[in-house]
């Protein structure tokens, strides 16, 4: 006589009591629910598949002729031929470090500050209802916040419309975003996690850095890796603190002095100002720098997911 597996066993008592539950009818309400949800699925992915198909068309002439002429040129907004987005992809990356360096420290530290040491005071109800207000508030406000503060205010420090600028202008942007995703990723720890540390004697500090902080840490990295993609995709910030949109020369200029003497640009930017150009080559490049920009925001995702896998933990 053949012995029943546990899963075979359990499959047959969830199917009974599901069938006790509803006195053997068929959850039709639960099939369109599940059905809707899946062409809700298919229609999304159709749509990126038709955009990426429509990108690669149009960016065709550009990734055919000259890719690696593409990657390595400069920004140029009067000739399609010599355009490229060398500089806008190493804007990009300026601009990234900069944003982890400033924006991740600070809300990682906000977020703990909230939930493993103002408890729930009314401080802390307000801070909280603040940072999720702000991460609402559309991206052309923080361009005018950076404007006043980072470009006039504090232009003797930062250089004025420098990259500098930009980056601290993003770092605000998507503050509150890690803010919010590093305190959801802290409340998920188990409180037993932080009882146990504290029965065998670790001060508070102690049981945040060494038990509450390695475990939240797979949510927070995807936290701020998905912070870090919306900020490599913004433009209208960038263009109110000093993005160039036209011809980017840099001279002999060094690094430091590309950073601090102003003149920086990105590639949200160098595709808005590809696209207000006309004329057939134009539209190639637009759409090839756009190609490019959602292979960057894709790694940064894929990076997202790999880091939560890397350091989830099962509790």
């Amino acid at each position: 006589m053949a012995l029943s597996t546990p899963s075979k066993f359990g499959a047959s008592s969830a199917a009974g009591l599901t069938e006790r539950i509803t006195n053997g009818k068929r959850d039709v309400k639960g099939r369109v629910v599940e059905w809707l949800l899946l062409a809700t699925l298919g229609v999304t992915l159709l749509i990126l598949v038709a955009l990426i198909v429509n990108l690669l068309d149009r960016a065709w002439p550009v990734l055919n002729g000259r890719f690696g002429d593409f990657l390595s040129s400069g920004l140029d907004a009067s000739n399609a031929q010599e355009a490229g987005v060398w500089q806008a992809i190493r804007g990009t990356l300026t601009l990234a470090i900069i944003v982890i360096v400033v924006s991740f420290p600070l809300g990682i530290a906000c977020a703990v500050y909230l939930e493993e040491y103002a408890s729930r005071s009314r401080l802390a109800r307000l801070i909280r209802i603040n940072v999720r207000n702000l991460a609402g508030v559309p991206s052309i406000v923080y361009g005018i916040l950076g404007l006043t503060i980072f470009v006039k205010f504090a232009g003797g420090i930062t250089g004025g419309r420098t990259v500098i600028a930009g980056g601290l202008t993003l770092s605000v942007l998507v503050l509150p975003v890690v803010v919010i995703t590093a305190s959801e990723a802290l409340r998920a720890v188990p409180r037993s996690i932080r009882e146990g540390a504290m029965g065998v004697g670790a001060t508070q500090w102690e049981t945040v850095r060494s038990h509450v902080l390695p475990s939240a840490a797979p949510g927070i990295l995807t936290g701020t890796m998905l912070a870090l993609s919306r900020a490599a995709g913004e433009a209208a910030p960038l263009l109110l603190v000093g993005g160039i949109t036209g011809l980017l020369r840099t001279g002999n200029l060094s690094l430091w002095e590309q950073i601090t003497d102003g003149g920086f640009t990105s590639m949200p930017v160098a595709i808005f100002s590809y696209a207000r150009q006309t004329g057939a080559d134009f539209q190639a490049v637009t759409a090839a720098a756009s190609l490019i920009l959602l292979v960057l925001v894709v790694v940064i995702n894929g990076l997202a997911i790999w880091l939560r896998n890397r350091f989830e933990r099962n509790w």
